[in-house]
Parts: C-alpha cells; sequence; structure tokens
C-alpha cells in the first residue's frame, strides 16, 4: 500500500521505481505461495509458508535499503512505517 500511495503523491517515474518490489512480492505471493498454502497438503503448505516467509524479509530489506540510500524518492517515514508493519508481522 505504501508503494501506491508514494506515486498517488507524486507520480513520476521515480515514485513508479518503490511500486516494483511490492509488485514483486505480490506476483510472488499470489503465483507461488497462495496455492502451495491452500493445497492441503502439509510439504507444500509448509513450502508455501516459507516462500512467504522469504518474501515478507526481502520486503524488509528494501525498507531498510529505501531508508539508509542517500536519496529515496519516497519519505524515510513512509519506508520505517513499512519496515515496522513487515517486522510486526513476524511478532
Amino acid at each position: 500500500g505504501e508503494g501506491i500511495w508514494s506515486f498517488a503523491q507524486s507520480p513520476t517515474f521515480d515514485n513508479a521505481k518503490v511500486l516494483v518490489p511490492a509488485l514483486l512480492a505480490a506476483a510472488v505471493c499470489f503465483v507461488v505461495s497462495g496455492p502451495a498454502v491452500t493445497s492441503g497438503d502439509f510439504a507444500n503448505v509448509a513450502f508455501g509458508l516459507e516462500v512467504a516467509t522469504a518474501v515478507s524479509v526481502v520486503m524488509g530489506l528494501s525498507y531498510v535499503a529505501r531508508m539508509i540510500a542517500p536519496f529515496s524518492p519516497s519519505p524515510k517515514e513512509v519506508a520505517f512505517l513499512g519496515l515496522l508493519v513487515s517486522i510486526a508481522g513476524f511478532s
């Protein structure tokens, strides 16, 4: 949601780049993790959860990278909120 918010605030190419990690994460979760989790087979469910966990970790790392970057097209507070939500998901 924060990538869409950043792009809606200022629809430029720089802010469109903020959408890339979120779109990739959504695609992986939809195509790989979703069908595995809903399959009903314990091995597939475990695999789907592992994929979803990996996607969450990568998204958290992308938020950290945006916060430590000298220039980010979106405000640092927005990236911090995304990081906070991704950490809360593991608690």
